[in-house]
């Protein structure tokens, strides 16, 4: 697999979108919040990026967009987000569009928070074009309907009513809410069989319908599987920190990168790849 960094050192002036999913961000990692700002900051150098995707669990846990909103100058002046925020501005005044969509950790962002570096709110299914095929993007999780205690539990948190009844809490009171739901999803992911929480063939084959390709995260099992001699899934990484002990910890992930149309004859998968990021932070 190629390595990212490779990339944009040798063919800057060929990618023009990258897509990242599952970074599960938050205070208590501050390696994955450098490393992602290092990612950024490889993407300002890119001339021609014109969109960068975040497909869902961008953070471990969201419990709506007034828990920064609400802050104060000073406060927000020492959150761990206001860096993110200046950085993705930067990346957004440079030309290129941020476009985030909401994962299983994550669903109560909210288009308030995307408005801070001018980013959008998307929404799965969303599709994208390259070389005149359609891809379909995606989070993952509702692929995965053989679990079906989860996906009953999605349409249930997903359901704008339940989400408007949860912001109305106290945000005290929505921490406990999260901290509880995290520990039972814990528990029922440790007894669960592996295949129950991976895609399911049936939803992909309904996802994909007439699409070249389908491109989601979730599952934490990155890889590129062609369905058919006409139709592909890629998987994007999850983040991860590796020699976390160590001064300078390591982050890997794997991600997706779009290249440019140089041919209108050539398959379209092969404009888009997924490369190994890695950081030292």
């Amino acid at each position: 697999m190629q390595d990212f960094d490779h990339l944009i050192t040798n063919r800057p002036h060929e990618v023009r979108q990258v897509l990242i999913s599952d970074l599960h961000l938050s205070m208590d990692e501050p390696a994955l919040v450098q490393a992602f700002l290092m990612l950024i900051d490889d993407c300002i150098a890119i001339p021609k990026l014109e969109r960068l995707f975040i497909l869902g669990d961008w953070f471990e846990v969201w419990l709506g967009d007034d828990a920064y909103l609400s802050l104060n100058a000073l406060e927000k002046k020492a959150h761990w987000l206001t860096p993110l925020i200046k950085k993705l501005t930067a990346l957004k005044q440079n030309g290129c569009d941020i476009l985030v969509m909401h994962g299983n950790r994550d669903f109560l962002l909210g288009q308030k928070f995307c408005d801070l570096f001018d980013g959008t709110l998307i929404f799965e299914p969303f599709t994208i074009t390259i070389n005149d095929q359609t891809f379909i993007l995606e989070h993952g999780d509702a692929l995965c309907t053989d679990d079906k205690k989860y996906q009953w539990f999605r349409k249930i948190i997903r359901n704008p009513l339940t989400q408007w009844y949860l912001l109305k809490k106290p945000l005290k009171k929505r921490l406990a809410i999260a901290d509880n739901l995290r520990q039972k999803s814990q528990q029922d992911n440790a007894v669960k069989v592996k295949y129950i929480m991976d895609v399911n063939a049936n939803a992909v084959d309904k996802s994909l319908q007439g699409a070249k390709a389908l491109i989601h995260g979730h599952t934490h099992r990155p890889e590129h599987h062609e369905i058919s001699a006409n139709q592909s899934r890629f998987v994007l990484g999850d983040w991860r920190v590796i020699d976390g002990e160590s001064r300078k910890p390591k982050v890997e992930a794997v991600i997706g990168v779009v290249i440019a149309e140089n041919n209108i004859e050539t398959d379209s998968t092969e404009n888009f790849r997924l490369v190994k990021f890695c950081a030292r932070v």
